[in-house]
């Protein structure tokens, strides 16, 4: 006879048996997602530094990141160069990381609450439409206004970065707004690029993505808790993405936003008691496996997974990412080029004022009219220093370009563009929060919206950072 027969938890356990499951690790899973973030903001720098070093010490750079790599089974294969293994391949599990910490976030976050969640909701589709508007101002015919969504989004990790560096300076409550407004950001930047930035589709190939969506869901609602089945129903999914022409990213999103986040039910807790208090009694392989999978089984599958991937995300893939497409060539000739070229032009002014007075006039209406608040020691001269410092538009900017362009010479415009509006955008925020920060009045509070509790995080604690 099995362990697993001999083993079997009561259904109905008496009260002797009964605990309670938390939801699991809130706070501490959203203080590991900001320190993860700061770090990779460092080390996303040192890379795209090294990245435009290394561009423009020869002509190297381009030829390893154009190198074809090939996966070939029988007669089937499938060529990329390495630029797109990283672009496409590895950046599905950054993609991936922004879907589980979206679903988490909606349901058992921050995202939960509608008074606090509007403001920065209302200041992210504020900074969403008009950078697109104001560049395409600049560039609204011809080839060059396919840009349009390069400024539509807010680099998280270099905007949780430069909010680390201030310390306790800088409220809580801002580091909760401006990573809320991030989120509602990145839907609103994945959703364009899903729908705007598709050339061509396949109608088998996203018919079999779509099944392959209700195979996750139906998994999701049966309560399968391993990670293992949700993996390869993913890999399958992006491989049916890819086939169909979507942006293969697209099935890291898809994933991340299906695997479940809600806390467990009891019944699980009491599966853990059960099994541990039988590994107590007789340690064996069989009753150690059970208990195992039984103090798996009580975290959602989400926290999981986002422990084991978001390192990966931050400290590995971002970091590559932006040594595979931060290399610019910067001479007197592209410097004159980009300066004369409304490409670059208008990412820079999209970037840094259309997120500026799109979040902040968006976010100030909302509070203004009362249909949100900001609880806590946030005042206007903290909301539109986040507001300015949110024009930081690296990654995905950088990403969105690679999809917009296909001539390089505007893709040579557009990085350009990114990387100046990116710079001005940290410069000058940051002087704002310094220097404005505290001097302008208090934002609208309400009573009725508790203040969130944020853990110890590398701006408190710097064994963290």
């Amino acid at each position: 006879m099995s362990t697993e027969q001999t083993l079997q938890p009561p259904l109905r356990p008496g009260p002797a048996l009964r605990i309670s499951v938390p939801i699991p690790y809130r706070s501490a899973s959203l203080g590991r997602f900001l320190a993860n973030e700061a770090t990779s903001a460092a080390l996303l720098l040192v890379f795209a530094l090294t990245a435009l070093l290394w561009a423009n010490l020869g002509t190297s750079y381009e030829s390893f990141w154009t190198t074809e790599v090939a996966l070939r089974v029988g007669d089937w294969s499938m060529a990329l160069d390495l630029r797109h293994v990283v672009n496409d391949a590895a950046m599905a599990v950054f993609f991936l990381v922004v879907g589980l910490e979206i679903s988490r976030e909606v349901t058992v976050g921050e995202l939960r609450n509608r008074r606090t969640v509007i403001i920065p909701a209302l200041g992210a589709v504020g900074g969403l439409l008009l950078p697109a508007l104001i560049y395409l101002a600049f560039e609204h015919s011809g080839p060059a206004s396919a840009g349009w969504g390069i400024p539509m989004s807010t680099d998280t990790a270099f905007l949780i970065g430069i909010l680390a560096l201030f310390g306790p300076r800088c409220p809580d409550q801002l580091r909760l707004f401006l990573l809320t407004l991030a989120i509602v950001d990145d839907i609103g930047a994945i959703t364009v690029m899903a729908v705007f930035y598709t050339p061509s589709v396949s109608v088998p190939a996203l018919v079999v993505s779509g099944v392959l969506v209700l195979v996750l869901l139906a998994m999701r609602w049966l309560g399968v808790w391993r990670l293992a089945p949700y993996l390869l129903v993913g890999l399958l999914l992006w491989g049916a993405v890819f086939a169909s022409g979507v942006h293969p990213t697209l099935a890291g999103v898809l994933l991340g936003l299906i695997v479940p986040a809600a806390p467990v039910e009891e019944e699980q807790g009491e599966r853990l008691r059960y099994y541990g208090r039988a590994l107590i009694e007789r340690a064996d392989p069989g009753r150690a496996r059970l208990a195992t999978a039984a103090a798996r089984a009580i975290v959602p599958a989400n926290d999981r997974l986002q422990n084991e991937l978001h390192p990966v995300s931050a400290f590995v893939v971002v970091p590559l990412f932006g040594l595979a497409n931060a290399g610019v060539v910067i001479d007197s000739e592209t410097l004159s080029a980009a300066a004369h070229s409304g490409v670059s032009i208008g990412i820079v002014v999209a970037l840094l004022l259309g997120n500026a007075v799109g979040i902040s006039a968006a976010a100030g209406i909302a509070l203004r009219s009362g249909w949100g608040a900001l609880p806590g020691r946030v005042r206007y001269g903290h909301l539109i220093g986040g507001a300015v410092l949110a024009g930081i538009g690296f990654t995905i900017s950088l990403f969105i370009t690679d999809l917009a362009f296909s001539d390089e010479q505007l893709r040579q415009d557009a990085k350009i563009g990114v990387l100046a509006g990116s710079l001005l955008a940290a410069v000058l925020g940051s002087l704002l929060l310094r220097y404005l920060g505290e001097r302008l009045p208090l934002c609208s509070l309400d009573d009725d919206v508790e203040p969130p509790e944020l853990p110890v995080g590398p701006w408190q604690d710097p064994t963290l950072a």
